[in-house]
């Protein structure tokens, strides 16, 4: 009842700046849009074992990205997506090893261990995220390979933007638009398109428009991409897997692999979906694109 009653102020607020004060109601909005969520300690708990890591710290404007590495070899990097942490992807860090690759996983700026990046303590941006993978690479050794969930992939989409190189690539729910997310924000909030207006106007004089991190738009300005495996849910709620798939349909030689009932997260841990990984990355380097192109049911059961 408590939560029905807060969301219902919150709504009515927001209804009450469209009319009288649509700046003030941006300004709000874009508070709540950056602002990252809380996470347990329960809900950071290492479901694997892991060996003992090497660990490392890369500065990172004011702060200090902190982050860990398991084993030798070529470099595949884990990179979270938005209120992440860099062990949320461990599952996939022991067979990796077991394929004799090094395993790089950190959390970004005002995640998890790091330091607060240039919004502060609790916010961050995909920009951001995005400069921090880069710095991290450039202190940790060439990507062989990336693992990246969520936002994490759109960020990944704008190193690979700025020239980063990588072999091979596994993208886990795609955050491939903000403009979705932004009209889950709307309904939720309540807020009408004076808000919503003045809130795209604020994005843009920071950041560029919001229509330019379309993954799909920026990844077809690209050549010479790495090979891609996008893995993605029917059921997501957070992250639709349609844009997964318009991804795939305009990277080169992508495989995407659909799933049914592990909605956002599970995809981290899924047993199938880490083997998929695996074998993805440990397949020989004469597998000819679009090989293997199917669902991941199609793909798994097979």
């Amino acid at each position: 009842m408590a939560a029905k009653k807060s969301t219902n102020g919150r709504t009515l607020g927001f209804a009450m700046l469209e009319r009288a004060a649509p700046g003030v109601g941006a300004m709000l909005l874009d508070r709540i849009w950056f602002r990252l969520p809380v996470v347990s300690e329960k809900a950071r708990r290492l479901r694997v074992e892991l060996p003992e890591p090497t660990l490392f710290e890369v500065p990172f404007g004011e702060g200090t990205l902190h982050g860990t590495s398991y084993g030798d070899g070529p470099t595949i990097y884990l990179v979270h997506g938005w209120g992440g942490w860099g062990l949320q992807l461990a599952a996939y860090i022991p067979p990796l090893l077991a394929d004799g690759f090094r395993v790089v996983a950190y959390d970004g700026p005002s995640h998890g261990c790091s330091s607060a990046g240039a919004e502060g303590p609790h916010r961050s941006t995909m920009p951001e995220l995005a400069d921090a993978f880069e710095a991290v690479v450039a202190a940790q050794g060439p990507a062989y390979g990336v693992i990246a969930h969520s936002l994490g992939a759109a960020a990944v989409s704008q190193a690979l933007k700025r020239g980063l190189r990588a072999t091979k690539i596994v993208f886990l729910a795609t955050a491939t638009d903000f403009r979705p997310t932004l009209d889950l924000f709307q309904a939720y909030l309540g807020f009408g398109p004076r808000v919503r207006d003045r809130f795209l106007r604020r994005f843009a004089r920071k950041f560029g428009p919001m229509e330019d991190f379309v993954v799909s738009s920026v990844i077809e300005k690209l050549t010479g991409l790495p090979e891609l495996l996008v893995i993605h849910d029917r059921g997501d709620r957070e992250t639709p897997y349609e844009g997964s798939v318009r991804l795939a349909e305009v990277w080169p030689g992508a495989r995407i692999e659909l799933t049914e009932g592990l909605g956002h997260n599970r995809v981290l841990w899924d047993p199938a979906v880490v083997e998929s990984a695996r074998s993805f990355f440990a397949a020989s380097e004469d597998r000819a694109p679009g090989d293997q192109v199917g669902t991941a049911q199609e793909t798994m059961q097979g």
